[in-house]
């Protein structure tokens, strides 16, 4: 891929994961478990406690990403290799993080991606302000996802070729 085109790529990257990171911050800041727990159903603790491990472990994820990207970015001379790697880390880190929960909260339901309804479902019905959270940040990691499906095969096969 052209040095041009990897510098804009990472460039609209590292925007789209800093905007994920501030809805993530503002959200985790400002909720606990015990608040998204209703009290008069328990059960559902196991259901927000997990979804908040993922939450939490992909705003980590965003935020490396966004750290090593802006890092690339301030080089005077951009290395396209690195930043092609960079690239295929937030697609593999970021982007498979946010649509394969590791404690399954919510799932992409493929069918409803062409329809104009929200793709995601949730293993439970989620309060309003996770539901938000989730259906939003999904916008941004969609985008990205799009902007960034030639590093889910594409970039290792190069790689692989030019090793030989």
């Amino acid at each position: 891929m052209p040095s041009a085109n990897v510098k804009a790529l990472a460039e609209s990257s590292r925007e789209k994961l800093k905007a994920a990171i501030d809805e993530l911050e503002t959200f985790l800041n400002g909720h606990a478990l015990p608040q998204l727990v209703d009290e008069n159903n328990t059960d559902s603790a196991p259901f927000y406690a997990g979804l908040l491990s993922d939450l939490r472990q992909l705003l980590v994820f965003s935020e490396v990403s966004y750290e090593k990207l802006g890092a690339l970015l301030r080089r005077p001379n951009l290395d396209a290799d690195a930043a092609e790697r960079k690239l295929y880390e937030v697609y593999h880190h970021c982007v498979n993080a946010f649509f394969y929960p590791k404690n399954e909260g919510y799932s992409e339901d493929g069918r409803y991606a062409y329809t104009g309804q929200d793709a995601i479902r949730f293993r439970a019905k989620p309060v309003r302000a996770v539901r938000d959270l989730v259906l939003q940040i999904s916008r941004i990691y969609e985008e990205l996802r799009d902007d960034l499906s030639y590093y889910e095969s594409e970039y290792l096969t190069q790689r692989r070729m030019q090793s030989r």
